[in-house]
């Protein structure tokens, strides 16, 4: 009896590596969520300027390494809803390219919890949040990246550290 307690115990502790991945990926979907609204409003550094900005209705906020550089968060706020609802297409995917390498980051999808950014359709004034898979920490802070969300391009971004804001 007490050898069946003894395995019993070894199947309850063991957690596969996918387990420590996901929890990670599930905390920075529920912060994305709660602390949307509380980003700073201050500008990413970008080429385009205020056109991308009347264009398509978003002005990027922030764009940094989060869950120990294993993803990349890309915060933007929505100034137009209507002129932003584009970007915000189920079928379209986000892709985040390193401007020295090449290298392209997609959007990961998890099974239970789904893409890591919203398709809702986009409210005027609002934060939101787009987490980037960054496999073995490639993009690290001072890297240029360009954001492409079908025709929507931002490009130049300088990632910030960790708690960074840019001035």
């Amino acid at each position: 009896m007490s050898e069946q307690r003894a395995n019993r115990r070894q199947r309850i502790f063991y957690l596969s590596p996918l387990k420590f991945l996901l929890i990670p990926i599930i905390m920075c979907a529920i912060c994305s969520v709660c602390y949307a609204d509380k980003q700073p409003e201050g500008p990413v550094a970008n080429s385009s300027g205020k056109s991308m900005e009347d264009r398509w209705g978003i002005k990027p906020l922030t764009i940094m390494p989060t869950a120990e550089g294993f993803f990349i968060d890309f915060r933007y706020r929505v100034v137009d809803a209507e002129k932003a609802a584009p970007v915000f297409s189920s079928t379209i995917k986000p892709l985040l390219i390193d401007e020295d390498t090449g290298a392209v980051m997609a959007v990961p999808t998890v099974p239970k919890v789904g893409s890591m950014r919203s398709t809702r359709k986009p409210i005027q004034d609002r934060n939101y949040a787009i987490l980037f898979a960054n496999p073995n920490n490639h993009i690290k802070p001072g890297h240029k990246v360009t954001v492409v969300i079908g025709d929507y391009r931002a490009e130049h971004l300088v990632v910030g550290g960790m708690g960074y804001s840019p001035k």
